[in-house]
């Protein structure tokens, strides 16, 4: 095709499978209970049916984003939605917890292919100081798929069983791939080398890390636990000294972080991928657990969110071409974090649902302020022949927040309902059925947790509170309006 190809409507293209993918991230937390007592699991199982889909979707992201870069973002992202479609078939059909995740290992693989291409287009199509509002937009479908996920995911339990949380995807993918095939342009590649050591020492030190952080509890944090815990930071470390000492092409270029706003942005997309999975899946066992809603109408409880965020986040995105990201994302941080210890301060069991609502719509603000300024911020001093391993920096960093705050709150639920005289194997292995005797210690249980996301999120804050003023009209501004030029046609 010779025609001149819009590079809105091919963001707008990858932003279906987007969505879908992050969707997916957060719309298993309203189905745990069903999925529990379908297949007949616990608590700490059923966790791994989310961390397992993050795991494998964050460990690939590094090298990923390079596979964009020598083989095209449209071919990768187009090979990785069918397999994560295939895949979210198989989950829908799984008659047993393990393989429900085995099969969402797969599907997070997919989302692994997926992710870090639609960044590159952005960086690669649109013009330094053009990026925000692209970024604007890419920011809105992060922050609503994160959290309509749960009304998803409530609603398709309540009408149709837990199953069809994935089955609904079938139908989705199809229609983003003939979208992507027809609207995302073939971008130029360049030759890559793989880091195969690299991908190999990242793999088995996030495996490690998370497997001891999530299954502590089960074993009494023993000596074996916390041996795979430091095993884990000992391999990462040794990863991050290999990537500094190989000079041919490393799976994580260390001189990005080079970048102040670079690195900053990268250590606070983590926090906020940890605060965003973590509070979810203490709210959805309290809406369920102690207040006795449906699947639905503990989704409902996002609605704030989503409506919220839906709302700003295009408002917000337009602001971030003119305006010093440190006002804009340290507030979305520092409201996220207040919003949360309201949150956990009036979590008891017989609170008014709407004042549960006022805290929830204040989170839907915040993440507005937060993911396009990230986004725009990490990406806007990066050359094209950079976008996808910057990309993949960036989506992993995220993902590997997302995943420890899974981890890390599997375990610390266990210990709060551990703390307030419950077994993670009995009241809260029965949902539907929470005697009433045990509703005060289990919401007590689920506000306490709360805490541990509010403050892994001022961490967030401190980093976008040290961001620099981005230079607008960048030097690299003429090269990549160059690299658009000669994107944008298929």
């Amino acid at each position: 095709m010779d025609k001149q190809v819009n590079p809105w409507h091919a963001l707008w293209a990858l932003c279906v499978g987007f969505f879908m993918i992050l969707v997916d991230s957060t719309i298993v937390a309203v189905a745990n209970p069903a999925i529990m007592e379908d297949l007949g699991t616990d608590i700490n199982k059923v966790v791994w049916v989310t961390s397992a889909y993050l795991l494998a979707y964050a460990v690939p992201l590094l090298v990923t984003g390079r596979l964009g870069d020598r083989f095209g973002p449209k071919n990768v992202y187009m090979i990785g939605l069918v397999l994560f479609t295939a895949a979210s078939l198989w989950c829908g059909l799984s008659g047993n917890i393990e393989i429900l995740i085995v099969a969402r290992v797969l599907q997070g693989f997919g989302a692994a292919l997926m992710t870090p291409q639609t960044m590159a287009v952005i960086t690669r199509t649109f013009a330094p100081d053009k990026r925000g509002a692209a970024m604007g937009l890419w920011g809105a479908v992060a922050g609503v798929a994160t959290l309509v996920g749960p009304l998803a995911g409530g609603v398709l339990v309540d009408s149709l069983g837990w199953q069809w949380i994935f089955i609904v995807n079938v139908p989705v993918g199809v229609v983003a791939f003939v979208l992507a095939w027809r609207l995302v342009p073939s971008l130029p590649t360049s030759e890559h080398r793989f880091d195969i050591p690299g991908v190999l020492l990242s793999a088995v030190g996030m495996f490690l890390l998370v497997f001891g952080i999530q299954e502590g509890s089960t074993y009494d944090w023993n000596g074996f636990v916390w041996g795979l815990i430091v095993a884990g930071i000992v391999v990462l470390a040794v990863f991050a000294f290999y990537q500094s000492r190989n000079k041919n092409e490393p799976l994580l270029p260390l001189g990005l972080f080079k970048d102040r706003n670079f690195s900053l942005a990268n250590i606070a997309i983590t926090a906020m991928g940890f605060g965003i999975t973590a509070m979810v899946l203490p709210l959805m066992f309290y809406a369920q657990a102690v207040r006795g809603l449906s699947p639905t109408g503990a989704a409902l409880l996002m609605v704030p969110m989503a409506v919220f965020t839906g709302i700003f986040a295009p408002i917000i995105g337009r602001q971030v071409d003119t305006t010093h990201p440190r006002y804009i994302a340290g507030s979305g941080f520092l409201l996220y974090a207040v919003a949360l210890g309201w949150l956990s301060l009036i979590m008891t069991p017989d609170v008014a649902i709407w004042k549960l609502l006022l805290p929830i719509a204040l989170i839907g603000f915040a993440n507005a302020c937060i993911w396009s300024p990230l986004a725009a911020t990490a990406t806007h001093n990066l050359p094209p022949r950079q976008a996808g391993a910057g990309a993949g920096v960036y989506n992993t960093t995220r993902q590997i927040g997302a995943v420890l705050g899974s981890a890390a709150m599997g375990a610390f639920i266990t210990s709060r309902l551990t703390a307030q005289g419950l077994s993670a194997g009995g009241a809260e292995s029965q949902l539907g059925d929470l005697p009433e005797v045990v509703r005060e210690p289990f919401s007590t249980a689920m506000a306490e947790t709360i805490w541990l996301p509010a403050v892994v999120l001022l961490i967030g804050f401190v980093a976008s509170a040290c961001f620099k003023q981005p230079n607008r009209a960048g030097a690299g501004a003429p090269a990549e309006a160059a690299e658009v030029d000669a994107s944008v046609r298929s």
